[in-house]
């Protein structure tokens, strides 16, 4: 999905830019390196690797191949004398630490910690941008649907490009506009959970629609210059790749949050990004256990991007995704018009609010822009059943996190 408000953001930096962090890994196999009588994993069954931030990423993969695994992630800085030091304690004493009792060893396995996820941000920028290869490029759009609307997945294995669902990427168009000058970037939601499609860490996905319309003075048909770049990309293409950006549309950490999605169009894109890492991944650090439900508008059944898979989904996951299709020209809403996603939530805005107020809760709404002011007014008749100003209610968890909006 192209995502123009994420732009607002793409001159953000990561604090973590410049740090360094130190793992702590049991269980790397013996080699010629770990066989040596004095290395730390024969004293206490871990090692301690600083790592740059830039190479964190790749750094994990290492290990993973290796048969390691990361028991925890602590960011290196400076002591009170200035010189670099562990943020909790020095790896010596992290290793004679780290020795378990005979007690311990029998009656306390051995868990891995869960450190807090960071958020990374413009690693790549449009004056340094990363260089991907398309890996495929697939039309989601069937038979007798309107337009063309592309799933793209990119090969980004040889950089140092890491994200988290709900944050988006920049593509830098090939070529040059009408004066000669490169194409300016544009933001697009990732598709992709964080760990790729193939979940290997080696690719990022996007969902795009060609842009299309017809100029207001000549008639003649206009198609948008990116969208139309990455609809006919080829396998084997390199492109220009920057980012990533954005914080507003992020999935909280909390694998028992219930999850409200509302999409029109390509703005299903996250909320693939959210589903597949619900229900797909099933990693050992995050098993979804909440409500996700989908609230998706098109305008003909056709046009339903990954109906396939969302219903797959629905299917194996009963109790924990619902799926609720808006398919404008097909369906009549109770006044006998078209069907738009603001009428589908009307006819669930009871159900809706009530599910809103829980505190663990978070409202997504991704898509046209001219959709939030239909939800409001039939989130506004709902909650005024219960004598609550809608609008007071939704500064509130505005406020708290709770209510993401990206729309165009």
């Amino acid at each position: 999905m192209y995502s123009p408000s994420a732009a607002a953001n793409s001159g953000n930096t990561t604090e973590f830019g410049n740090r360094m962090f130190v793992y702590e890994v049991v269980g790397l196999r013996q080699n010629e390196e770990t066989d040596k009588t004095d290395y730390a994993i024969r004293r206490s069954g871990s090692i301690f690797i600083t790592v740059p931030y830039s190479r964190m990423n790749q750094e994990m993969q290492r290990i993973t191949r290796m048969g390691g695994k990361i028991v925890s992630i602590q960011p290196l800085k400076n002591d009170d004398n200035g010189a670099n030091g562990s943020a909790l304690k020095q790896p010596a004493q992290a290793q004679a630490q780290a020795q378990p009792t005979p007690a311990e060893k029998k009656d306390k396995p051995m868990t891995q910690a869960k450190p807090k996820t960071d958020i990374p941000v413009n690693i790549y920028r449009p004056n340094a941008p990363f260089v991907g290869r398309c890996i495929s490029n697939e039309e989601l759009v069937k038979e007798g649907g309107i337009g063309t609307c592309r799933h793209l997945t990119f090969d980004i294995s040889e950089g140092d490009l890491r994200y988290l669902e709900g944050q988006s990427i920049g593509i830098i168009p090939a070529g040059t506009d009408d004066k000669g000058k490169p194409h300016k970037l544009r933001l697009y939601s990732i598709a992709s959970t964080r760990h790729g499609d193939h979940l290997d860490d080696k690719t990022i996905s996007l969902c795009v629609r060609q842009l299309e319309y017809k100029h207001p003075e000549t008639g003649e048909t206009v198609y948008g210059v990116c969208s139309t770049y990455l609809c006919n990309l080829e396998p084997g293409q390199e492109l220009k790749i920057t980012g990533p950006v954005g914080k507003e549309m992020l999935l909280p950490e909390d694998p028992e949050a219930n999850i409200i999605m509302m999409a029109t169009g390509t703005g299903i894109a996250p909320f693939r990004a959210f589903l597949w890492r619900m229900f797909k991944e099933q990693h050992e650090d995050y098993k979804f256990k909440g409500l996700a439900w989908l609230i998706f508008g098109v305008a003909t059944t056709p046009n339903v991007l990954y109906q396939e898979q969302l219903e797959e989904l629905q299917k194996e996951f009963p109790d924990n995704f619902r799926v609720t299709y808006a398919i404008s020209r097909e369906q009549k809403n109770l006044e006998g018009g078209r069907m738009y996603i603001q009428h589908r939530v009307a006819e669930h805005a009871d159900e809706l609010w009530e599910l809103i107020q829980k505190e663990n809760t978070h409202t997504y709404i991704c898509g046209l822009k001219g959709m939030e002011g239909g939800i409001d007014e039939a989130l506004t008749a709902a909650a005024q059943k219960q004598e609550v100003t809608w609008s007071e209610y939704q500064r509130t968890i505005k406020k708290a996190g709770r209510w993401h909006v990206e729309t165009y």
